[in-house]
């Protein structure tokens, strides 16, 4: 028990109301209302009760809240008393041929799987999530699959099972939902699964990888899904189905008839639109029993049709969390769902019969009415003539937010411990706990410290009155019995607002996948542009296996441009990339030709334009460490509280970033620091305590902003996130008459301002600062030329903050250390809801519905089309189809001040669609637009795709993306590849990953400045990044001589064969990363890899590795060629080091010979029939050894 929820039992209505529902008939119950309670007072109720309930052998119970954000907010609350709480979401219905993603349903199958598994205390829910049709009971027992370590496995079988299940067949897993075979492994990936570890269970959803010899288990257990690294064993597993709609063969044809009788009236009718639509779904069908539409035909499939209440058996505790906004939940949804289907059967979409998808308001009624229902509410009721169980009446009071406010807290204490109360006050950690003990001391409180879990020994009784007890929170809102005289207080946040004394423990956040990958799986493909370093850009044509002398090996096929063609040796891997530059997605790169001296020139120009950039760089790097700026003092409690009051969890990225600027603030020399982050990754924050800092170091701020609306924005989160602190912010725009400006700029002058937010107006010569100490510039290449001279000219001495939503790639920050500081914000926040992903051919009736189901819920819409001579009309169409809406337009050619206007519309709510451009890529948030529409996405890189799905989801509503492409449209290959990428995002599997590899290649383009592009786009990104970082080291005076390629020739198959791994895009990037080994460090990380992933590796792939580490050491020794003549081996090198192999031949007596001719060189004597590989890895050593020890001797 935790006495911050065991204070409630002190109040004697609370024994009656147990007292009550524990006598209650379960097969006759009545309900039961709390009135009076606060929301804290509430949630200390539901962990009381259910506590007391579970011990008492009640089983799981139910909590129903009006909205997805309370039963978030209560979940976690439950969670930190030791509660096992589930949240169930609402499902959308995807009632289309189309591709959707599926994380709120994958949730719903744990949640179910959970359930029936008894691993729940209790199931929080929304009304319309719990009546939505869903998997019934029997039928998802009978689709979970169990895999154990100690039994038979045909993998046939299981493979049948999988399909059955709603798994998806890949080359590699990635997400939940899907599974490979390679060989004798299996990899699954289930939404959730029971985790058997011996003598312990657990739940959750990690991939699992099973190791068969025969049909027998030989190893079982999880693995990491971005490495596809083993990390432990397993006994075995239980998982639940992908999918909550299962068809077999025989559902499957039962469609197939429905779908043939609808086909048959739309044809008779003459209706062409519905004919294509129900043709659509049968040639879906042919290709996946899984199809997306199958929710169309939930009945058919589930003729029993279940719902999340009937998982529950009569006489089961419910807690309804405020009635009234429940109801109102309620009837909305249901009005919702009826006007929906009405319109999807109005026109043809549905068929009658089928149109069912949810219980009505009635059945939820009648669930209330069979349950111990308790309903939890701030105000006295009754329940619309039903009688009553008992209403019991708390008297209970909100208590304020202390949001960091030291002092209000001391005010507040005081006057609860002159009043007799018992006070309860929860810190957010052991610090804050112990800071807040001595600071309350220190004042004469009587205050006592518990850093035992709960309270430990304490209890409530035992507490004197007024007196307080500080101890560790657990996400509990503040609250006030008034009798007994009891407070519950709390200084932690609870997503709105900060805490006091102490720095915040933060939630695991999510860090951007795939960035320290070498090479993604499926980066390259048959027909990708590639790029060698000697011969220049062509095209990758696949992978060919040639014998030769008895001698397998794997070549890479490189088209370059007239006929010619490469055959370049899979160890060689590591001299070729794919190719990412602008003009890759446009088709407009020419490929090399050979022989010819254009490549050269374009590599001798990208090499002399990089060490331009690093001299440049690196001299105005040394001009900023000769110039003295201010140094900051140390964070401050003032720092420290400020800090944390930030009402969310910061990732660790933020925090990270944040400690650097103002590490950097506390030098003597100006900080010119750069802040990458995607949006919504937290940047506004991380810039604010820098902000912050200057300010408490008695210094001005000025935030430059590029456009109006956004200097709006910024000075209204500005505005918000200081309230409470000693920061006077003003800001200067177009927003802001002349004379407003004019008293602005006067008070800025005199100092009366403290943090000053604006467009290029700042850069105004009339703009004078007192003592201007910290310059914060949001998204600088957005400004023009000359601004961006102001802006240097603005620098001088000061710090300056560069704000950027383009990240940049890790290679480029690592290319330019210790010259260039910069910040990457990688993680996105860990409450961040996914958006709810479409990829569709267009259909007009889709999207309109979509466009109507938000409105209906009173949100806005971004419809994007990108193509301004034809938007009217687009825009025109949407008016006509519906006339109830405000649709307005918005483009690039409009004037800068028509464009703000809009923005500013659509902030207030005043715009109910906006149909733009991709200018909305790098708009301002409107938090209200949840639904996003993109027409033609298949023109659109995956990085604009990328950020502008960010402009959606921006709170805690649900958010949608529909990606069309026209009907009947042959799609490029490109194109393709983009929507396949995209129905990936949702996952954070390898499309997102390739998106984020163009968007940075944007942010690399920014940093490096317009004058780079050419030469970028002319050599690939990942070639001028190599070079930018030899000029790097070679300016700095760090550059080492380059050791020369080695090209090894042995009589030994080596390769990977395609019975071992059958996907030649993995084959591709593991020949890539051989090709690199260094070490025999690499070459043990590779083996173990190779063995986790696709078992033992066979013989010619054993010897790829053993000949690429040997590779590593020949070119160690600066050795260019290793060739086999039989049972001899020629080595050369451009220099022969005659010294070095004159004494090692005494140590191989008649088996090394220095030899002249045609060139010089080694000839090696092998041994018949010996290790050739180990033979010269040994030789290479003992040279190096000898060259080592002979080169000390010299120095």
């Amino acid at each position: 028990m935790n006495i911050l929820t065991d204070c409630i039992r002190a109040d004697t209505e609370y024994g009656h109301l147990l007292h009550t529902i524990k006598t209650m008939r379960r097969d006759h119950p009545l309900p039961v209302v709390a009135a009076g309670l606060s929301e804290g007072a509430a949630d200390a109720l539901t962990v009381s009760l259910l506590e007391d309930l579970k011990s008492a052998g009640f089983g799981c119970a139910l909590i129903v809240c009006s909205e997805e954000k309370e039963c978030t907010r209560c979940l976690s609350v439950l969670g930190s008393a030791g509660i096992r709480a589930a949240f169930f979401p609402a499902r959308d219905l995807t009632l289309y041929n189309l591709t959707a993603s599926h994380e709120f349903e994958h949730e719903r199958l744990k949640v179910l799987s959970g359930y029936l598994g008894g691993i729940y205390d209790v199931v929080l829910t929304t009304p319309d999530a719990a009546l939505s049709y869903t998997i019934p009971a029997g039928r998802l027992k009978a689709a979970e699959i169990s895999v154990w370590a100690d039994e038979s496995l045909d993998v046939g079988q299981l493979t049948e099972l999988l399909v059955s299940a709603g798994y998806i067949r890949v080359d590699m897993v990635e997400a939940p939902g899907q599974f490979a075979l390679r060989g004798g492994i299996v990899d699954i990936y289930p939404p959730h699964a029971e985790y058997s570890y011996g003598d312990e269970t657990r739940y959750g959803s990690l991939p699992v990888r099973i190791e068969l010899f025969g049909d027998e288990i030989d190893r079982i257990g999880t693995f990491d899904p971005e490495s596809q690294r083993f990390i432990e064993g397993i006994a075995g597993l239980k998982m639940t189905p992908a999918r909550e709609l299962l068809a077999d063969d025989d559902l499957t044809a039962a469609i197939k008839r429905a779908i043939a009788q609808q086909l048959k009236k739309a044809e008779g009718a003459g209706d062409d639109k519905a004919a294509d639509e129900l043709n659509g779904e049968l040639a879906a069908l042919e290709a996946d029993r899984g199809a997306s539409f199958l929710d169309k035909y939930m009945t058919l499939i589930y003729p029993e049709r279940q719902c999340l209440l009937d998982y529950f058996p009569a006489g089961s505790p419910v807690f309804i969390r405020n009635t009234p906004a429940v109801s109102d939940r309620l009837k909305s949804s249901e009005w919702l769902m009826n006007q929906n289907i009405t319109e999807l059967l109005e026109g043809g979409t549905l068929a009658g019969k089928y149109a069912e998808y949810s219980k009505p308001q009635a059945a939820f009624e009648h669930f209330c009415d069979t349950s111990l229902t308790l309903h939890l509410d701030s105000l006295s009721h009754g329940l619309s003539g039903r009688r009553l169980g008992g209403l019991f009446g708390f008297r209970t009071k909100h208590t304020v937010s202390y949001a960091g406010n030291f002092q209000l807290l001391c005010d507040d204490l005081d006057s609860y411990t002159r009043g007799g109360f018992r006070v309860l006050l929860a810190a957010e950690n052991e610090t804050a706990a112990k800071n807040l003990h001595e600071l309350l001391v220190d004042r004469g409180f009587k205050a006592y410290l518990t850093l035992a879990a709960g309270g430990g020994e304490f209890t409530i009784s035992a507490l004197p009155a007024g007196s307080i007890l500080i101890l560790k929170g657990m996400g509990i809102r503040g609250y006030e019995l008034t009798v007994p005289k009891i407070a519950v207080l709390s200084t932690e946040p609870d997503g709105r607002r900060g805490s006091i004394g102490g720095t915040k423990i933060k939630q695991k956040s999510r860090r951007r996948p795939g960035t320290e990958v070498i090479m993604s799986y499926n980066e390259l493909n048959v027909g990708d542009l590639v790029v060698h370093e000697t011969y220049g850009i062509g095209q990758y044509m696949g992978i060919e296996n040639l014998t030769v002398g008895g001698v397998s090996r794997d070549y890479i096929k490189i088209r370059y441009a007239g006929s010619d063609r490469l055959f370049l040796p899979v160890d060689k891997m590591d001299k070729v990339s794919r190719y990412i530059g602008a003009r890759a997605e446009d088709g407009q790169v020419r490929l090399s030709r050979f022989g010819s001296a254009e490549w050269g020139r374009a590599k001798a120009r990208a090499k002399a334009a990089a060490k331009d950039i690093a001299k440049d760089l690196i001299k105005l790097y040394a001009e900023r460490m000769r110039r003295e700026g201010f140094a900051f003092p140390p964070d401050d409690d003032f720092q420290r509280d400020f800090e944390a009051a930030f009402e969310y969890d910061e990732t660790e990225s933020q925090l990270e970033a944040a400690e650097d600027i103002k590490k950097d603030m506390m030098r003597r020399v100006p900080m010119d620091r750069l802040l990458c982050g995607d949006v919504g990754y937290g940047k506004t924050e991380v810039a604010f305590r820098a902000a912050y800092k200057a300010v408490l170091g008695g210094k001005q701020v000025a935030m430059l902003v590029p456009t109006t609306i956004l200097a709006l924005q910024h000075y209204q989160t500005a505005l918000s996130r200081f309230r409470g602190f000693p920061v006077r912010i003003d800001m200067v725009s177009r927003f802001r008459t002349a004379k407003q400006q004019k008293a602005t700029l006067r008070a800025l002058k005199r100092g009366d301002i403290d943090l000053i937010i604006g467009t290029h107006r700042l850069l105004s010569d009339d703009v004078e600062f007192k003592n201007l100490g910290l310059l914060i510039v949001d998204e600088e290449q957005r400004f023009g030329v000359a601004q961006k001279e102001k802006i240097k000219k603005l620098c001088g001495n000061i710090d300056v903050l560069t704000l950027t939503a383009t990240p940049i790639p890790r290679t480029l920050n690592m290319a330019m250390e210790g010259i260039r500081d910069i910040s990457v914000l990688d993680e996105a926040p860990g409450d961040r809801l996914p958006v709810q992903t479409y990829v569709l051919e267009y259909d007009e009736l889709i999207i309109i519905e979509a466009i109507r189901r938000e409105l209906r819920r009173g949100g806005q819409v971004f419809y994007l089309h990108n193509t301004v001579e034809d938007i009217d009309s687009v825009a025109a169409n949407l008016r006509r189809a519906l006339p109830e809406a405000v649709i307005v337009t918005a483009h690039g050619k409009m004037e800068k001040s028509e464009l703000e206007d809009i923005w500013g519309q659509m902030l207030l709510g005043k715009i109910d669609v906006l149909v733009s451009t991709t200018i909305i890529e790098t708009g301002v948030d409107v938090p209200n637009a949840n639904t996003l529409i993109v027409d033609n996405a298949h023109r659109l890189g995956l990085s604009q795709l990328h950020q502008i799905r960010g402009r959606v989801g921006r709170s805690s509503r649900r958010a949608y993306a529909y990606f069309t492409y026209p009907k009947n449209l042959a799609l490029s290959e490109i194109a393709q590849k983009r929507l396949e990428a995209v129905r990936e995002y949702a996952e954070f599997g390898a499309g997102f990953r390739i998106a984020l590899r163009d968007l940075e290649l944007r942010g690399a383009g920014n940093l490096l400045g317009t004058e780079q592009h050419g030469h970028l786009d002319a050599v690939g990104y990942d070639l001028y990044i190599k070079l930018l970082k030899e000029a790097v080291l070679e300016e700095k005076g760090e550059a080492t001589k380059p050791k020369p390629d080695c090209t090894v020739t042995l009589d030994i198959s080596a390769f990977i064969p395609a019975s071992y791994i059958e996907s030649t895009a993995v084959r591709i990037a593991l020949y890539k990363r051989i090709a690199m080994i260094s070490s025999e460090e690499d070459l043990c990380d590779i083996t173990d890899e190779l063995c986790d992933r696709f078992g033992e590796p066979p013989r010619p792939v054993s010897a790829l590795l053993s000949i690429a580490l040997l590779r590593a050491k020949a070119i160690e020794c600066n050795i260019t060629k290793v060739v086999q003549e039989g049972d001899s081996i020629r080595l050369y090198q451009d220099e022969v080091d005659a010294m070095t192999w004159f004494e090692l031949a005494k140590e191989y007596p008649n088996r090394l010979r220095l030899l002249a001719s045609p060139v010089e060189h080694v000839l090696v004597r092998t041994e018949r029939g010996g290790d050739i590989i180990e033979f010269l890895s040994r030789l290479f050593s003992e040279y190096l050894k000898i060259k080592n020890s002979t080169d000390s001797i010299d120095k």
